[in-house]
């Protein structure tokens, strides 16, 4: 009895049983402006599977190839009919007003109807968030023009739980993306 008691409890701690492995990481409240201005939240979120990142307009190395990916990730997401959101939080709340986001997206033909770049924070609160939420760091240096980030994409159920990381720069694993959003959708 004891032993099935243990089965059921188990079983029922949500998607995480899903994914291999779950990082199992809780996001935490949050509540920012994306490009067109409007308010985006946690809250907004909850019932949503969802792929986040950290990415900056002024990025010279990683964000471009980053945002690209994410672009074709986005159509793949489309021809699987599955219904996904796509975060990417600005790393350089300072610089990245939500005019410069949107010139940004659109070089990568992004398209905002399940795609948010989000602003409206302090430096502080981004690095803090990244470091609470994702176990990453993000850190803009003093005098520095670029910011130190990470380069996954996050995969976070419905539930506001980051279940999966992936490389975001180099060999994105699409097909396993699309096969997890796909188990976590079912």
């Amino acid at each position: 009895m004891v032993i099935v008691s243990i089965f059921l409890l188990l079983s029922a701690c949500g998607n995480s049983s899903v994914i291999k492995d779950p990082l199992n990481y809780e996001v935490q409240s949050f509540q920012y402006s994306n490009q067109d201005g409007k308010s985006v939240s946690l809250e907004d979120l909850k019932g949503d599977i969802w792929i986040a990142n950290f990415i900056f307009t002024s990025c010279e190395t990683v964000c471009p190839p980053m945002t690209a990916h994410m672009s074709k990730l986005q159509g793949m997401i489309e021809e699987a009919g599955l219904d996904v959101e796509l975060i990417s939080f600005s790393v350089d709340p300072e610089i990245d007003t939500q005019e410069k986001l949107k010139e940004f997206a659109k070089t990568y033909s992004v398209n905002f109807k399940n795609w948010s770049f989000l602003t409206g924070y302090s430096q502080k609160e981004i690095e803090d968030f990244a470091m609470e939420s994702f176990k990453t760091i993000v850190k803009k240096p003093a005098n520095e023009d670029q910011v130190i980030h990470a380069t996954s994409f996050y995969l976070i159920d419905q539930n506001g739980i980051v279940l999966k990381d992936y490389s975001g720069v180099d060999k994105p694993p699409y097909d396993e993306m699309i096969a997890d959003m796909k188990a976590l959708a079912n």
